[in-house]
């Protein structure tokens, strides 16, 4: 019986958070200080195979399901630098508060610095994840905060141009909430609360929603994932940025998509998701029950 199993839990103090479900691993938290960015990897569905792709050949600095922005004030924090190796902007923490709970919840709390690599911060995060053991029908999901405290005097957060803009690039837009899926994942298909959506000649779909589905079909089984964005986020209706190509299958809440957006210092920004992983794809009405759940359920 799917719900039944409890969840383990292994930790390797400062590096590693491997959750168990029975004999399954079901999902890995990675945040050794010495990486990049932290993430999530392998994120699995229940019975169903690893949904997730860390550091494909394509783009080494995707991970798993991560979050990072890639301009502030014109420094990048998403690539790494070529020569350096590592992004111009450096991402930055200390460790992770890690609570289990009795009901099977499990609960990590980051405090992270955002600078350029010889300057000061110029961006204050404290991260909470709420990650909930699998339900009956075998769907479990992430509740994501991030509480953003500018420290600098002006803080811009930016994305590479949209196509119709100034030195725009067809693959602009993308910033925030990540998730890069698995390399054997096919049928892949989109849909939102208003119905399925339709991607572009150049493989992208950008669009505004409450909530979005990224599914397909992997190892012969039918998965998905569906992000809610909570209704206080900026921009909200989120705008979604999502990528179906021969080599990637990528989706985001892209909260600054359409513009950048401006802090002052002491300005202070939170963003919440909902990230579910279920086996099926989710048709539009399950989709707006599982966002009206969200919203019921989520604290202030």
């Amino acid at each position: 019986v799917i719900g039944a199993e409890k969840i383990s839990l292994e930790q390797e103090e400062g590096k590693l958070l491997t959750a168990y479900y029975g004999d399954q691993m079901l999902w890995q938290f990675q945040y050794d200080a010495g990486q990049a960015k932290p993430f999530f990897h392998p994120v699995s569905a229940v019975a169903g195979g690893t949904l997730t792709w860390n550091s494909p050949p394509d783009h080494l600095w995707h991970h798993g399901l991560w979050f990072s922005w890639k301009y502030i004030n014109r420094v990048n924090y998403w690539e790494p630098n070529r020569q350096t190796g590592r992004p111009d902007g450096r991402t930055q923490w200390n460790g992770a508060q890690i609570t289990s709970h009795e009901d099977g919840k499990v609960t990590i709390q980051m405090q992270l610095t955002y600078r350029p690599k010889d300057g000061e911060p110029v961006l204050e995060e404290s991260r909470n994840m709420v990650i909930v053991p699998p339900r009956p029908d075998g769907s479990y999901y992430f509740d994501w905060t991030c509480s953003f405290t500018a420290t600098a005097k002006e803080v811009v957060l930016d994305r590479t141009p949209l196509p119709d803009e100034p030195g725009g690039e067809v693959y602009g837009g993308y910033a925030g909430l990540s998730i890069r899926m698995a390399k054997d994942l096919v049928d892949r298909e989109g849909i939102t609360e208003m119905g399925p959506i339709e991607f572009s000649p150049q493989a992208r779909y950008r669009g505004k929603a409450k909530v979005m589905e990224y599914a397909g079909t992997l190892n012969g089984q039918e998965i998905g994932v569906t992000i809610c964005d909570h209704p206080r986020n900026l921009n909200h209706p989120s705008p979604w940025y999502a990528i179906r190509s021969n080599v990637m299958s990528y989706y985001s809440p892209a909260v600054i998509c359409y513009a950048p957006h401006t802090m002052e210092q002491g300005d202070q920004l939170t963003l919440r998701y909902r990230v579910l992983i279920h086996p099926q794809k989710w048709n539009a009405d399950r989709l707006a029950r599982e966002y009206a759940q969200y919203i019921a359920e989520i604290v202030e």
